[in-house]
């Protein structure tokens, strides 16, 4: 994948053999290859393409319950030897993790499916150009708007390589293509700016790029002349494109470095209603072409799919080995690592499964109330579930949209938002994690 050949396998078990003569009781090592290729275009102009290729790699060693962790882009015999010489140097001075070590061998994977996520075929900047043309061309001929951020085509080409001690070995690849746009609306003070984009392992996974370009320009034009709302206590609506962040929060609540730590408000709430009955969330590192799917974890385990909530009730946490020890439980095989970190748990493709109710029919009965299409700052308080978040979108009266609404605030609580969750039908896998449009009763927007 990258200028010179490299034999990853050979290289992290010639590493790992260094590290045990060292004095290492346990060594793991992870290399990292990647490619990227990325084109812009703005007002009908290609302003450039860039093109990276890049490699690195980690070791960590382990002494009694010490652990360190080096890395290195230098794959040279000299630096290799300098790489596991000051691994080991380190581990012997850190203070002591009584929880840090590696998997016992019978609790590793021994083989992994191929989950097609490596789409190995480049495109052409010709055809990156042509996409990025047709989709900012589209968004810029919508009727009201007025100039362009600009479009953007992507694509990118990752190997990862893990070998453990214990006995593990493995690698799977990833391959992104994306395209991008975003325009302006209206004049002077008034102008309004909005976006869409696309990402999936392969060309044919993304959007029409002219259908990504009309979708851009109409969201914008549709934004101005917004007005204030006034604070009331309202049933809020979250878009597709955004409603994935409550999600994403409650992972972090459910996170095993949170909970170990007792900084999560979901600390005491396994086994107990913790959303409304019917909704289920669930993590799968296995689905065929997802962003986030792999075959095994950062700790070498098999990945499986879990259901994290289960008609409300939360079932489990994602923990690696170092987060489960701490609490007495098993790794859910949720380890995620970098070259220059030790593994901590984190999700896959986590998504919020899809209600019953088209989201027309989840706003009808509203008389109003706020749907929500952007949400800024970062007003999540974890330890206590407080939620408060600049947001724009539109106002909902007599379950229509009514008109464009900005500067506003939405807050709430977690443990309540969560227990007064509607999800809509229309969920997409479009972000790694991900839900449908979704309703929450009895918010609190604050406005004029």
């Amino acid at each position: 994948m990258t200028t010179a050949p490299l034999d990853a396998d050979n290289l992290l078990a010639d590493l790992i053999k260094q590290a045990k003569a060292a004095g290492a009781d346990a060594a793991d090592g992870l290399v990292a290859e990647g490619i990227s290729l990325s084109l812009s275009r703005r007002l009908g102009k290609s302003e450039g393409v860039e093109r990276a290729e890049g490699r690195d790699l980690g070791l960590r060693v382990i002494i009694g319950k010490r652990q360190a962790i080096v890395s290195a882009s230098d794959f040279s015999p000299a630096a290799m030897k300098e790489l596991v010489s000051r691994a080991v140097a380190m581990a012997k001075a850190v203070p002591e993790d009584k929880f840090c070590g590696i998997a016992d061998p019978d609790q590793i994977a021994q083989s992994y499916p191929d989950l097609d996520t490596c789409d190995t075929h480049e495109p052409s900047p010709a055809d990156m150009d042509a996409a990025a043309a047709a989709a900012e061309d589209a968004a810029r001929a919508v009727k009201g708007v007025t100039n362009s951020e600009g479009a953007e085509a992507g694509w990118s080409l990752s190997r990862v390589h893990l070998a453990i001690s214990n006995g593990f070995s493995g690698s799977y690849g990833v391959s992104r293509h994306s395209l991008s746009v975003s325009v302006l609306a209206g004049e002077g003070t008034g102008m309004e700016t909005d976006y869409d984009f696309a990402t999936g392992i392969s060309a044919s996974d993304l959007k029409d790029p002219a259908a990504l370009g009309r979708n851009a320009g109409e969201r914008a034009v549709k934004k101005l002349n917004p007005r204030k709302a006034k604070t009331a206590q309202v049933p809020v609506v979250f878009d597709p494109r955004i409603s994935g962040g409550l999600v994403g929060s409650l992972a972090g609540a459910v996170n095993g470095a949170s909970i170990a730590r007792g900084t999560s408000f979901l600390k005491d709430s396994m086994g107990k209603p913790v959303f409304a009955k019917g909704i289920s969330i669930i993590d799968d590192p296995l689905r065929q072409r997802g962003l986030r799917s792999k075959p095994f974890d950062g700790e070498g385990f098999a990945t499986s799919k879990r259901v994290v909530i289960d008609d409300g009730v939360l079932q489990t946490w994602f923990l690696d080995l170092s987060t489960g020890r701490q609490l007495g439980l098993p790794s859910t095989g949720n380890a995620a690592r970098g070259t220059g970190s030790p593994p901590s748990p984190s999700p896959t493709n986590l998504y919020l499964a899809a209600g019953t109710l088209p989201p027309k029919e989840l706003i009808a009965d509203i008389k109003q109330g706020f749907y929500v299409t952007q949400l800024m700052g970062m007003g999540t308080n974890l330890i206590t579930g407080d939620y408060s978040r600049g947001a724009s979108g539109f106002w909902i009266e007599n379950g229509e949209i009514a008109y464009p609404v900005s500067e506003v605030t939405v807050a709430g609580n977690l443990r309540d938002m969560f227990l007064n969750l509607t999800p809509a039908n229309d969920l997409e896998f479009r972000y790694g994690t991900d839900a449908p449009t979704l309703r929450i009763d009895g918010m609190t927007v604050a406005g004029a």
